[in-house]
């Protein structure tokens, strides 16, 4: 499990905070000093299930400045927004973890960090396996 974070984000620390609680095991990834590139970007979008513009931080400044409220949200605009994020890692909505099973959440709440820990595990309550 990774989770990718902004060290000066409070929704990162909770984060982070009931992952520890839970004893889960997981890498730290600082997004702004570690950015992926845009083949990474379009691997957690598909583990997300969402498009690039989905976890846009799009009332960032730097959004305003590159007019991101006028791009098209379309497949064809897919690449543009790809690598304005990129380019533009603080644009990148926070946290995501991207569990072991595959896929990632936004966790931006505890039932979100939540929802990756049982991802991890892989195991319903009786023991049988969730399928996600």
């Amino acid at each position: 499990m990774e989770i990718w974070i902004n060290p000066a984000c409070s929704k990162c620390r909770g984060a982070l905070a009931l992952l520890d609680a839970e004893g889960a095991a997981y890498t730290v990834r600082r997004y702004l000093e570690d950015v992926p590139d845009e083949d990474e970007i379009r691997a957690v979008l598909e583990r997300l299930g969402l498009e690039p513009w989905d976890i846009t931080r799009t009332r960032e400044p730097g959004a305003q400045r590159l007019g991101l409220a006028e791009w098209a949200r379309e497949e064809s605009a897919r690449g543009r927004w790809i690598e304005a994020l990129a380019r533009h890692p603080e644009l990148i909505q926070r946290p995501i973890i991207t569990a072991e099973d595959g896929t990632a959440v936004v966790a931006r709440t505890d039932e979100a960090v939540r929802d990756a820990l049982g991802r991890r595990r892989g195991k319903g309550e009786a023991g049988e396996t969730v399928r996600a």
